[in-house]
């Protein structure tokens, strides 16, 4: 992939070090999925405050975006982010932004893009746990795919034709607008930080992908 991604992680917060290139990418996507399913817990907020900010190489692209994050999370109590995760994505009937991928490929919730998704989930022996209470084009799950697709164990499924496939099909055509979303909501503090790093942690995959063409 792209030398471009800086950041290492540790613990789910990206910080300088020297874990390998395929780690920390799996770890920011679990990082993603986590902060996009639920309001950050207290654990997390506190490792995200006291996260490193600069990366093994000055000037890496994903630097100064991380950087917003860590200090949205120092401004803002956990408190204050979770009303900000509620105001933005819960609440009764439509939601202010929404975080389904079939929102933004068709307009509507649960039309083909999540019936497509469904299709080459099953082609890769995946499904949804009856447990998640979300369907499966919810951006955390897609995160969690691709973390699972460059972290698992089995090499007939976690590679990285099977990542670019992925990827191109369910997180390059819609992601970046749901982050453009976020960034122009007018109570977005904390999302609009995470929106500006995973817009530029797609841009990087995107990248890395093409030069594997």
């Amino acid at each position: 992939m792209s030398d471009s991604i800086t950041a290492a992680v540790q613990g789910g917060i990206p910080v300088a070090s020297a874990l390998d290139e395929e780690t920390a990418r799996a770890e920011v996507y679990g990082l993603l999925a986590a902060l996009y399913y639920a309001p950050p817990a207290p654990e997390l907020m506190a490792q995200l405050r006291v996260a490193a900010t600069e990366a093994p190489a000055a000037g890496g692209f994903l630097e100064e975006p991380w950087r917003e994050v860590v200090a949205a999370a120092r401004d803002l109590s956990d408190i204050a982010v979770l009303d900000e995760y509620d105001a933005l994505f819960g609440g009764i009937g439509k939601p202010e932004v929404y975080l389904f991928g079939s929102h933004y490929l068709s307009g509507f919730l649960n039309e083909k893009p999540l019936a497509q998704l469904r299709t080459d989930l099953a082609a890769l022996g995946l499904a949804r746990d009856d447990a998640m209470r979300e369907t499966e084009d919810h951006v955390a799950c897609i995160c969690e795919v691709m973390r699972y697709l460059i972290a698992g164990d089995d090499v007939e499924v976690a590679n990285l034709t099977r990542q670019h496939e992925f990827f191109s099909a369910h997180v390059q055509p819609w992601v970046p607008a749901l982050c453009e979303a976020l960034a122009a909501h007018p109570k977005a503090r904390f999302y609009r930080a995470l929106a500006g790093f995973t817009q530029a942690f797609v841009s990087v995959e995107a990248q890395g992908f093409d030069m594997l063409q």
